[in-house]
């Protein structure tokens, strides 16, 4: 009795301290591991107090990681672009900072752009003059652009290389020096497994190259600073629904994607553990369910509706692993082994005209059934599809000229969107038993040309489905 009252009167003690105690004094003793077991109810909040410097914090998935930590009461440094109110994203660095502050954390908006190395390095001393330090990095900022590599403008290049390799490279090399210093260190990169599977690059080479740049930072800067600051990748197992997903996906693609707040949990579990745990590639759901997550609905946008693979994870694939292999997927590998090509569906390679009654003669003609002036007016557009198989050949919706049309043959006009893929993915597609987003990220659906485009015509197939 009298050992628990003395144990109570020191932790008193030791927070009440904690209270008076400068800034960097704060964080060193609460940046660290309990000193207490788990099981004990004496226990901190185990972020409380420390820094986290987290790039693209304005919103999505960089501000959910924020607002988790900022429940603990930690310090989050908002290094965002967006200072004023974007006409079609949401939020800015000060209305992400009015939220850290109102959860229980302390927050610093500080203007970068991580393309910007004197922007980085402002905002970091600007961090460490504030709180006395930086505890912990997430590289989370990062740029997309779904195209082939002829389709791909050299400015959307250089952003992708710039903000998602130069940048995350850019601000752990600025931000290290300071992470050395503290107790508990962690960096955490936004990037996917490296996955050499072919069909990852071949529809998106320039942004696969990116995103896997900075998974490459994890794998050196873990060996690097092994046993000083731990060096992590996260990944999602399904897609998750942020601004950047409404942009690519259109309307009604979050039915098919998870909150933000799966990868806020999973970041969250990572931060805490020892900086022993490192060089690893996390995916969200494969650490929560080792974690003891057993519900995962509470994470869907629309429970029970079928979720959409993230890009870079194949199926087959056995996500437990979270050491990053060296050399192709699992999944690759076997098809290697038996002389098959690497994802792609068997087909005729002689394409030819479709015989009238057949599944794709049958879609055409509803389409064409159903185009409407309002379909022409909201489109403005003119799609090419280069179909494989035995009901193969080259097939149009013409939605930019007057009146609208659709059939079989080359457009009467230049295509804005030239789409291929098998003629039995496009029926499935066009009577809703296969989502476009879905078949372009599986490597079933080859876009060239105007995604933007491509995006509408997803639009026109929701209202299609029922006719089809």
């Amino acid at each position: 009795m009298w050992g628990e009252v003395c144990v109570a009167v020191a932790v008193w003690d030791l927070e009440a301290r904690a209270r008076v105690l400068k800034i960097n004094d704060l964080q060193f003793l609460l940046c660290s591991p309990s000193p207490f077991p788990s099981a004990s109810p004496f226990t901190f909040r185990k972020l409380a107090g420390c820094t986290l410097f987290i790039t693209g914090a304005s919103r999505g998935i960089g501000k959910a990681i924020a607002l988790k930590a900022a429940k603990d009461g930690a310090n989050i440094v908002i290094a965002a672009k967006t200072a004023e109110p974007h006409p079609t994203l949401p939020g800015t660095i000060y209305t992400a900072a009015a939220e850290i502050e109102a959860a229980g954390g302390k927050a610093l908006p500080c203007i970068v752009n991580v393309r910007e190395e004197q922007q980085i390095i402002n905002a970091v001393e600007k961090a460490v003059k504030t709180f006395g330090g930086i505890d912990i990095l997430v590289n989370n900022a990062s740029a997309i652009s779904l195209t082939g590599t002829l389709e791909t403008e050299t400015k959307k290049v250089n952003l992708m290389m710039d903000v998602n390799v130069r940048g995350t490279y850019l601000t752990s090399k600025t931000c290290l020096p300071h992470l050395r210093k503290s107790r508990n260190p962690h960096i955490l990169n936004l990037s996917p497994p490296m996955n050499m599977n072919p069909m990852w690059f071949k529809n998106h080479c320039a942004y696969t190259i990116s995103k896997y740049g900075m998974s490459m930072c994890v794998l050196g800067m873990a060996e690097e600073f092994r046993g000083e600051v731990a060096v992590n990748a996260l990944w999602p197992k399904t897609a998750i629904h942020t601004a950047a997903m409404d942009m690519l996906g259109g309307s009604g693609i979050e039915k098919q994607c998870r909150k933000t707040d799966i990868l806020a949990d999973a970041a969250y579990c990572i931060l805490t553990k020892p900086k022993s745990f490192t060089g690893n590639f996390i995916i969200d759901e494969v650490l929560l369910r080792e974690e003891g997550v057993k519900d995962f609905d509470v994470y869907a946008i629309a429970p029970g509706h079928p979720l959409m693979p993230d890009f870079f994870l194949d199926v087959e694939s056995d996500m437990t692993t979270t050491k990053q292999e060296y050399g192709a997927s699992h999944a690759f590998k076997e098809e290697k082994k038996l002389g098959r090509p690497q994802h792609e569906a068997k087909v005729n390679t002689e394409s030819g005209p479709a015989k009238p009654s057949s599944p794709v003669a049958e879609t055409f003609r509803v389409i064409q059934g159903a185009m409407s002036e309002e379909y022409v007016k909201t489109t403005q557009g003119v799609f090419q599809f280069e179909l494989s198989g035995e009901e193969g050949g080259t097939w149009y919706i013409d939605l930019k000229t007057k009146g609208g049309s659709a059939g079989f043959g080359k457009p009467p006009v230049t295509a804005d969107v030239v789409m291929s893929m098998s003629s039995a993915d496009f029926v499935k597609m066009f009577t809703g038993k296969l989502k476009p987003t879905l078949a372009f990220m599986s490597g079933k659906l080859r876009i060239k040309g105007n995604m933007t485009l491509a995006i509408k015509l997803e639009k026109m197939l929701t209202q299609l489905n029922s006719k089809l």
